[in-house]
């Protein structure tokens, strides 16, 4: 501020410390109107930025942004860098510690190299490049040991933990679910698909993908544009757009929630290709047998109604990225039974199991591709589920011709296999619940 720089006006700025007490100290520092002038004022706490929630673009800007099919970026000091995560016009995201945020926010872009480049003239018309704003560490420790103190983290931790409030003899301690909430609703992990027994035949693919799917592939965190499945159901439920927030608000109302699988815009689906014949990025499906293209949503509505049962083709790194329970809840809830892969991540995979979905990976040296599917197949898995165990994906072509190949399940442990046979980990829960009690 000091040598007149500001961001440049094209750039949306906002600071959500993981805190409260990060405020107490940065106006300790009195750095927060510093923070402020350039931009970056407070506008939440935890979750906001990297978890699509820093609200919406400005309206003149987003258009540009459509009407050019302007390649926009973002750069951020949170852990997520998810495509699209941050805000669905902005398609990459960089990480970056918190003074290089606002070197870039001043540059204002990031084909700048932030070392050499000018980010622009003090008053006095000199050029000012980063070097002749980055503090030392020692003026960053002196200021740490002079406003960062333990009564700030006591003043706004403490309060947090005190259980001394009464509710009153009369509180009951069943939830009164609400028929309008968008944000908790009843869960259906008891009862529908999810307590139905899985065939594994008959199963039709929903997705053909690629390596390296994430968990924000297979449910996105983002913000909820008005535009996608989510947003017309919000809509539908007389919620404005202003409070739609991101889906990850939402994840108690699986209403709201499921409509975030594969919803990501820059999902590549296999089966769904353009007019040049490549792949068409976004949240689109391909309904079978018939063989239409249609958004994603569409075609899990379709299937859930028809309880067709379903299978997930994909490559290598299956579900890396954030330990999202709704990446399986959601196919769950579609009706996908089955997850045929080249790998799987560790966590998300046990996440699979947990909700009764089977991963079953191919040999090596065998892919969709060496296979040649498409996804207008039809699955079949023979075989019985165990710990090593050799199953049998048998396809069968639109042509009516068979073919078999072999895949090792991934159910590593006999833990697993009695949480996939129970139907998942509630449903094991509940067992062994039933079981203590009646024992």
């Amino acid at each position: 501020n000091a040598k007149g720089l500001m961001r440049k006006p094209w750039v949306k700025t906002s600071l959500a410390p993981g805190s409260k007490a990060v405020q107490s100290y940065l106006e300790d520092a009195n750095l927060l109107p510093e923070l402020q002038q350039l931009g970056f004022g407070i506008v939440g706490f935890a979750c906001t930025t990297c978890n699509g929630m820093s609200g919406a673009l400005d309206p003149v800007i987003e258009k540009e942004v459509i009407d050019r099919d302007l390649y926009t970026t973002a750069v951020l000091s949170g852990n997520r860098n998810f495509d699209g995560r941050i805000h669905p016009y902005a398609k990459q995201a960089f990480l970056a510690s918190p003074p290089l945020v606002v070197a870039y926010a001043i540059a204002g872009t990031i084909r700048f190299d932030i070392e050499k480049d000018i980010l622009g003239q003090d008053q006095q018309g000199n050029d000012v490049t980063l070097k002749d704003l980055w503090p030392t560490d020692e003026e960053i420790d002196a200021v740490i040991q002079q406003s960062v103190k333990p009564e700030q983290f006591k003043k706004v931790y403490e309060p947090m933990f005190d259980l001394t409030v009464d509710y009153g003899e009369d509180n009951d301690p069943l939830y009164d679910w609400r028929a309008q909430s968008t944000y908790i609703r009843r869960p259906p992990y008891w009862e529908g698909a999810l307590a139905g027994e899985r065939t594994m035949s008959g199963m039709r693919a929903l997705a053909v993908l690629g390596d390296n799917i994430t968990t924000d592939h297979l449910s996105p965190s983002n913000a909820i544009m008005a535009s996608s499945a989510a947003g017309e159901y919000l809509t539908k439920m007389n919620v404005p757009e202003e409070d739609f927030n991101s889906y990850a608000t939402h994840r108690g109302d699986h209403l709201t929630a499921q409509r975030a699988t594969f919803a990501n815009p820059k999902l590549l689906n296999e089966m769904v290709l353009d007019e040049n014949g490549d792949v068409k990025q976004g949240s689109y499906a391909r309904i079978e047998p018939e063989g239409e293209n249609t958004r994603m949503w569409e075609a899990i509505e379709t299937y859930m109604q028809r309880k067709q049962p379903l299978i997930i083709v994909a490559g290598a790194d299956y579900g890396q990225g954030s330990s999202r329970d709704w990446a399986a809840k959601g196919v769950r809830l579609a009706g996908v039974e089955v997850i045929a892969a080249e790998g799987f991540e560790r966590i998300h995979r046990t996440n699979l199991i947990g909700m009764g979905v089977l991963p079953l990976e191919f040999a090596p040296g065998t892919t969709r591709k060496t296979l040649n599917l498409n996804g207008s197949e039809s699955y079949d898995v023979k075989g019985v589920p165990a710990p090593g165990a050799t199953l049998e994906l048998v396809i069968t072509r639109k042509n009516g011709e068979v073919l078999t190949a072999a895949m090792k399940c991934r159910l590593d442990t006999q833990e697993e296999l009695s949480i996939y046979a129970a139907g998942g980990v509630l449903q094991r829960f509940a067992q062994d619940f039933l079981e203590a009690t009646n024992a």
